[in-house]
């Protein structure tokens, strides 16, 4: 992929400023949407977007949803089923019912959230379609970004949504749902951003988000802000955020407070002495749970997407990341970021988390060496560690 010019990006915050975004794009849709996303949950917020699909199928607007088979597991089939006998057509990635089973292959998530209208408009970040306050951990709404997609950039992301598409149905079974030809994306520029879509699969974009990180990283000048709920990423990733912080950059990193996976946030607090130690500014956010993935660095550079820096997202999963050169969407995401960091985040500090008890040293160094395990049995230990 190369860096594209003329195109429009927009900074959206919450469920509160992307799902109105996104229903209204399907509302006005005349010929075509495809949405990917990990979880589709079958609950106010899903509903809405549900009947929303279901009116535009109902205009004569093909609607193809692929939805992931762990990632939405729990929802009812009759929510899909809803959506099916409405003309809706749904495919699911690697369906897996199982609740208790451990495979390298089961672990390959499709995690991209991804939504593409006619050609004209998409939408690429970290927001499922669940309703903020499900799994929000307190009573302020999940901590998420998207973005709004509008220009020649469409035409990197337009591809890789038709292949998968193509290669789910061959795998079902469904030829007759096999995708149409690329689609035709305007080269005319709508705005005037530089934009480049980054995904990681596990064909020709294995490590592609990843050295698109330690890449901008090792080129820092003044800062790096990250914001990151999962974050185990490999010794690479490491080391660059650390050599940044010694030749003076200020590196500040952005991680869960509140847990949806406890055992997780305890190993990645492993990794806190080495980043504190040296001078990496690590800040947990408390507010409510913590589920976006971006970065800002230096004036230019920022980045919102789906894959956390964990060897889930870096090694096995399907991802999907907008990489923004822009100056005002820089610094309209890292001022909205450290407005998060100021109202609702704790800033650890190195001479506490040094007067940890051996207790909580025990646990975290435990935790640690069970996700090295895991990162061993699926192959990523050499990466990783």
């Amino acid at each position: 992929m190369k860096i594209v010019d003329g195109n429009r990006i927009t900074l959206l915050k919450n469920g509160a400023e992307f799902f109105p975004a996104l229903i209204a794009a399907i509302d006005g849709a005349t010929r075509d949407i495809r949405i990917e996303t990990y979880i589709f949950r079958d609950d106010a917020t899903g509903d809405k977007i549900a009947d929303a699909l279901i009116r535009a199928a109902a205009r004569g607007v093909k609607v193809r949803l692929m939805i992931d088979g762990v990632g939405s597991r729990e929802t009812p089939d009759e929510f899909f089923k809803r959506m099916h006998d409405a003309g809706v057509k749904v495919l699911v990635f690697r369906p897996d019912k199982r609740a208790f089973h451990f495979s390298k292959a089961r672990l390959r998530r499709n995690h991209r959230k991804i939504a593409l209208v006619d050609e004209r408009v998409g939408f690429v970040g970290g927001i499922n379609l669940i309703d903020d306050l499900n799994e929000s951990l307190s009573e302020h709404p999940r901590y998420d970004y998207a973005v709004q997609v509008e220009g020649p950039v469409l035409a990197q992301i337009y591809p890789t949504v038709q292949q998968l598409w193509s290669r789910v149905a061959r795998r079902l079974g469904r030829r007759r749902e096999q995708d149409d030809p690329v689609a035709s994306i305007s080269p005319a520029p709508v705005g005037s951003q530089r934009a480049m879509f980054v995904e990681r699969d596990n064909f020709r974009h294995r490590r592609s988000i990843e050295h698109m990180y330690i890449y901008a990283i090792k080129h820092a000048k003044t800062s790096v802000l990250m914001m990151c709920p999962y974050f185990l990423p490999g010794r690479r990733l490491r080391r660059a955020l650390v050599n940044a912080a010694k030749r003076g950059v200020t590196v500040k990193i952005l991680l869960q407070g509140r847990a949806d996976h406890p055992l997780l946030q305890m190993a990645t607090r492993a990794l806190y002495t080495r980043l504190l130690g040296a001078g990496v500014s690590v800040c947990e956010y408390e507010k409510s749970m913590l589920h976006g993935k971006v970065a800002v660095i230096d004036d230019n550079w920022a980045t919102v997407g789906s894959s956390n820096l964990d060897p889930f997202s870096l090694f096995l999963n399907r991802e999907a990341n907008m990489l923004v050169l822009d100056e005002g969407f820089a610094r309209q995401l890292r001022e909205s970021v450290e407005a998060e960091i100021a109202s609702g985040a704790m800033h650890c500090r190195a001479e506490d988390w040094h007067r940890r008890s051996l207790w909580v040293r025990m646990q975290t160094w435990l935790a640690y060496g069970f996700a090295r395990w895991v990162a061993d049995v699926i192959g990523f230990a050499r990466q990783w560690e």
